[in-house]
Parts: structure tokens; C-alpha cells; sequence
């Protein structure tokens, strides 16, 4: 489970990850990572829309990426914010995927430049 002081709540948040990060995707998830010198601890949100699937199929999605960021978020320096967007081919993949992909995404979103 992913302590809350590493979710990201605010709509601020959200949106200055987005606009502001490097993108990484893969076929089931797009991953958006932001850095800045903070001291907050490394903080990831989930954007699952009703794309993915219904109530269940979400909330099974967003279990899933939970649990596989938890392992993710200790490696990531303080300051990065990282927002996960769920594609509706996460819905059909196995949690073994999901980490991979996941793993991949946020190392290549790491290497990525930020857009200005």
C-alpha cells in the first residue's frame, strides 16, 4: 500500500506534473514524471478513466499500480512528483506486466527531458 504522504491529491499537483513533466508510454500506461528541489518525499497520482473499464475493472487497475509504485516511489528522489494515466489495455494485463511497464516507464521518463 502506498502511504499517504507519497499520493498525489490536489488537482494542482495534477496538472503541474502533466504540463510540466517528461512522458513516458507503453501500451498500457502513460507515465508523466516531474523533479524539483523539494524535501517532500516522492509523491505518484493515478488518472484510471471510464475508458479502462467499469467501477471494478478501475478500482482493480489502480490496486494494481498501487502496489507495484510503492516499490518504485523508495527509488525516486525527493521532489518527483509522477502522475500514472491507465490505458484500456491495462484492464487485460497481468500485474506482472503492469510493474514492468511501469518500472520501464518511469526509468525512461527519468532520461526523458521535460518539455518547457
Amino acid at each position: 500500500m502506498l502511504p499517504a504522504a507519497q499520493r498525489l491529491r490536489r488537482s494542482a499537483d495534477f496538472g503541474r506534473t502533466v504540463r510540466k513533466g517528461a512522458r513516458a508510454g507503453r501500451s498500457t500506461m502513460v507515465v508523466h514524471l516531474f523533479s524539483q528541489e523539494s524535501d517532500e518525499s516522492a509523491m505518484v497520482g493515478f488518472v484510471v478513466s471510464k475508458a479502462v473499464g467499469n467501477a471494478v475493472v478501475r478500482n482493480r487497475v489502480k490496486r494494481r499500480l498501487r502496489h507495484a509504485s510503492s516499490h518504485l516511489v523508495e527509488s525516486l528522489p525527493q521532489g518527483t512528483t509522477v502522475v500514472v494515466r491507465a490505458l484500456p489495455a491495462a484492464a487485460d494485463c497481468s500485474y506482472a506486466q503492469l510493474t514492468k511497464d511501469l518500472a520501464a516507464c518511469v526509468t525512461r521518463a527519468r532520461t526523458v527531458r521535460a518539455p518547457r
